[in-house]
């Protein structure tokens, strides 16, 4: 049976006249076949060899998607070497950090400004820098090593690799602030693309049937579950299409005309809101329409539909849901949609278009995915899908949800001690609290420690934030940090503090973070969290969710007031 890269190369060789990616890119796109991508490999594979580099070696990789990111991981891979890849859009001192931690041998930066960014913020007394190295000098021969062996000598085939062996560490934010680098190993992606390019093969079967799968994507290839989907398009017979503008999102979607993409709950809220402002602008007839067409779908999923309901819903979907359809292209089968649970208004929201939205749960150490949506069954809103066949699920003590199976990770790149406290007894713990539905469907509920997960799927731990901005204001006496399943980061501060210092200190340190854990809005509380309230444990420490309860009408407030 072939692992996951003796099979993609197999199906590149396959695909050698057929477009399988592609960059939008003005004024036309630009796209290579498999065999096109497979020239490119040799020719990374050319200038890894003459490095020195080997197998267990490890090499970062940093940039924004293009198809050279995409020719020189499967060449690092192809040779063994363990790829880093990271952020383009981290702060400089973050990634820094990370290469340090992982010490890899070179530094791969899209562009020369990137690598210099990273070795500007170098920690004093560290180590010196990795050595930094251009895609273009890769992939130009621009090589200071001398003669690279010529690209015939390359095989068209990855190196003989053991199913316990590195292929990726994947750095994800622990509730400490630092993050971990998550490791995975080839048998981990070849069971989870197994599982994968079956779903999908489950979606596209379903009639019409086609050829070949149109993907849009737009996720950066750092995150595990958007590597898995370009793994999974390079696996099968597809042609994925990369985003190369994100404020051109619309634009791109329809010109991709996907027959599916990967999703944040963050656009997807962002495309409900959009759609409901537009509609309320209009005349009074296309607003009651909507309305009506609205209450009929909700009572129609509620098994409790009325007269003229049908009506109003035919009508709705041949004036209003059609146009909003054609946005996403007339090949459009489903949004698939990881990193964060999203919001059942959302999912129904499509469903009343007729888009449904295939939602999936997982984390980097589950190699991205525990459950996936059946294309074959409708979606249930609240819910993340079904466990993928092969692994095991349990709700464990707090109401954790354990999972075990070859998708879990060997362990955090030299920390053995946390990869103990989170593997037990063959059992990952997630730190996700859960609850099982109907059929097996999963909810997730909660987090069982502090981490906060933003709709967008960035993690962050809320202390560090804490504690500069509490230095940052005289007077303070507790800073939360709030926004979990949000699309950005709020804060509550007790004390006898005015608004105008508070906002003083957060343009002091929001241009110290990335944009991910910047602070959009807060709100001072006169009087300080205590334990007699029922809001500091014995000793201090923040009672996180009686917090969040207590003052849930002015977290809400913030989140109502339009984004900075």
């Amino acid at each position: 049976m072939p692992n996951f890269l003796e099979h993609i190369f197999a199906r590149l060789e396959s695909a050698a006249n057929r477009p399988v990616l592609a960059e939008l890119r003005s004024p036309s796109p630009v796209s290579v076949t498999g065999g096109e991508l497979l020239d490119e490999v040799r020719r990374a594979r050319a200038w890894l060899r003459k490095s020195g580099l080997r197998p267990g070696d490890r090499c970062a990789l940093v940039g924004a998607n293009s198809i050279l990111w995409v020719a020189l991981d499967l060449a690092l891979m192809a040779e063994g070497v363990v790829v880093v890849p990271l952020y383009s859009r981290q702060a400089p001192a973050e990634l820094a950090a990370m290469v340090l931690d992982a010490q890899p041998r070179f530094l791969f930066c899209a562009d020369a400004a990137l690598g210099k960014s990273i070795a500007a913020a170098w920690p004093a007394g560290a180590m010196a820098p990795t050595a930094r190295v251009t895609f273009q000098e890769v992939f130009l021969g621009q090589i200071m090593l001398g003669q690279a062996p010529a690209q015939g000598d390359i095989p068209n085939r990855p190196i003989p690799l053991a199913d316990s062996a590195l292929v990726t560490i994947i750095y994800t934010s622990g509730t400490s602030g630092e993050a971990k680098g998550v490791c995975l190993n080839l048998a981990n992606v070849s069971f989870m693309l197994g599982c994968t390019t079956g779903r999908l093969d489950q979606l596209m079967h379903q009639p019409p049937a086609t050829a070949s799968d149109r993907v849009f994507h737009y996720l950066p290839f750092n995150f595990a579950a958007s590597w898995l989907l370009l793994l999974s398009c390079l696996s099968r017979e597809s042609t994925l299409t990369l985003s190369t503008d994100l404020n051109k999102l619309a634009d791109e979607i329809r010109a991709a005309e996907p027959h599916y993409f990967l999703n944040v709950p963050t656009l997807l809220e962002r495309v409900r809101r959009g759609v409901e402002d537009a509609l309320g602008k209009r005349g009074a007839l296309v607003r009651a329409l909507f309305s009506r067409a609205r209450e009929a779908w909700q009572r129609r999923a509620d098994n409790q539909p009325r007269f003229l309901d049908s009506f109003f819903l035919a009508l709705a979907g041949k004036l209003i849901f059609s146009k909003i359809r054609q946005r996403f292209g007339p090949h459009l089968r489903a949004l698939i949609c990881g990193s964060a649970p999203l919001a059942p208004e959302t999912q129904y929201f499509f469903l009343m278009l007729g888009i449904p939205v295939l939602q999936a749960y997982g984390l980097t150490e589950t190699t991205g995915i525990c459950t996936l949506d059946d294309p074959t069954r409708p979606p249930l809103p609240g819910f993340v899908g079904v466990s993928i066949p092969g692994i095991q699920m349990k709700i464990g003590e707090n109401q954790e949800l354990l999972v075990r199976g070859p998708h879990i990770f060997p362990g955090y790149w030299r920390r053995p001690e946390e990869t103990a406290q989170v593997l037990r007894s063959d059992w990952f713990h997630t730190g996700d609290q859960a609850e099982f539905g109907p059929d097996g469907h999963l909810r997730i509920i909660g987090r069982v420690k502090n981490l906060l997960v933003l709709n967008s799927g960035h993690k962050i731990a809320p202390e560090p934030i804490e504690e500069k901005l509490q230095l940052l204001i005289p007077g303070a006496q507790q800073v939360v940090v709030v926004g979990n399943g949000r699309g950005y980061l709020c804060a509550l501060i007790t004390g006898p503090v005015g608004d105008s210092s508070v906002q003083a200190a957060l343009d002091a340190l929001n241009p110290e973070l990335p944009h991910y854990r910047q602070l959009h809005h807060f709100t001072v509380l006169a009087e300080p969290f205590t334990p007699e309230a029922g809001l500091l444990t014995a000793n201090g420490k923040l009672r996180r969710e009686a917090i969040n309860s207590r003052f849930a009408n002015q977290i809400n407030a913030m989140y109502d007031r339009r984004q900075i």
